[in-house]
């Protein structure tokens, strides 16, 4: 499947895993300020890979701002105008990003697409109606796969920076490969009998076999945060979390940490609720990627070992 395509007014979200074709472009100049960004990415975090992708050589901005959940995210006017304006979109897809179907459908002009997931493997839950999991970035592994993707999205889009974007990515990788060796480092501090991850939805699947991580449960039996437990699913997450010891549970900033509390009273269990999973943050203590991985493992260590 190509991962690129041309988004045009009323194009549908269904484009988003569909066929994709190739485009060119010339970029902006950066020094011009107040221009629309060359690249629009959904999420921070995509707008951090773009940049080092980039270099200096594209503007990069996200359209979420930092602390978004895009799983609940509310789209507003201003969204649209930006999208309209913007030259590349860079989206996770894997069914991720549905507030983005009515934006597509209002926003004027053309744009290349570039779906940063296309052609890594995807976990599923179809027999409990809960699609596909799109939280890939949780392994940096999978992250490299969005950089290739990224990159050659990137040079079809603007052929001249082909090196440039071809050597950025190139050192970014490297970076990621560091991350995981890093990662793995940390982790191994943790007894393998207590590699016991519960969290607030179901977003620790690919980090989970990575790392070699047990998941107990989750309070949200969904691969969105955007979803609702039933009592049964509470109480059945109460006797999992007893029967395996779980020291903790594991919730997003953004999370809202009243039924992990409520499960904590019965348990015993830590709750842990600064963790950054689906954005990165203006500041500390994860303005990039690489420093929210690290934040994120560094903060499960701390709870398991």
């Amino acid at each position: 499947m190509n991962r690129f395509a041309f988004v045009c007014i009323g194009l549908s979200i269904a484009l988003l895993s569909g066929v994709l074709a190739a485009c060119s472009g010339t970029p902006s100049d950066p020094t011009q300020g107040g221009a629309a960004p060359d690249i629009l990415t959904t999420s921070t975090i995509l707008a951090d890979v773009a940049r080092n992708v980039a270099g200096d050589r594209l503007t990069v901005e996200a359209l979420l701002p930092a602390g978004a959940d895009p799983h609940s995210y509310q789209p507003t006017p201003q969204d649209t105008a930006r999208i309209s304006q913007s030259k590349v979109l860079v989206v996770n897809g894997a069914e991720y990003e549905h507030f983005l179907e009515s934006l597509l459908e209002n926003a004027d002009g053309e744009r290349m697409l570039i779906e940063a997931s296309a052609g890594l493997r995807l976990r599923s839950d179809p027999e409990n109606g809960h699609g596909v999991d799109p939280h890939l970035w949780l392994d940096p592994n999978h992250m490299i796969g969005y950089v290739e993707n990224i990159r050659e999205g990137l040079i079809r889009f603007d052929p001249q920076g082909a090196e440039i974007y071809r050597s950025n990515a190139e050192a970014y990788i490297e970076q990621l490969e560091e991350l995981d060796a890093w990662i793995n480092a940390q982790i191994a501090q943790i007894p393998p009998a207590r590699r016991l991850l519960v969290t607030n939805h179901e977003a620790f699947g690919y980090f989970a076999e990575r790392y070699d991580f047990t998941i107990v449960g989750t309070v949200i039996e969904s691969f969105s945060s955007d979803a609702s437990p039933s009592a049964q699913q509470m109480a059945a997450l109460v006797d999992q979390i007893k029967l395996h010891e779980a020291p903790a549970i594991f919730l997003d900033a953004s999370d809202n940490p009243a039924l992990a509390q409520q499960v904590a009273k019965e348990t015993g269990a830590q709750v842990v609720t600064d963790l950054h999973l689906e954005s990165l943050t203006e500041d500390a203590p994860a303005p990039t990627y690489i420093e929210m991985m690290k934040y994120n493992v560094t903060k499960i260590v701390e709870a398991l070992k």
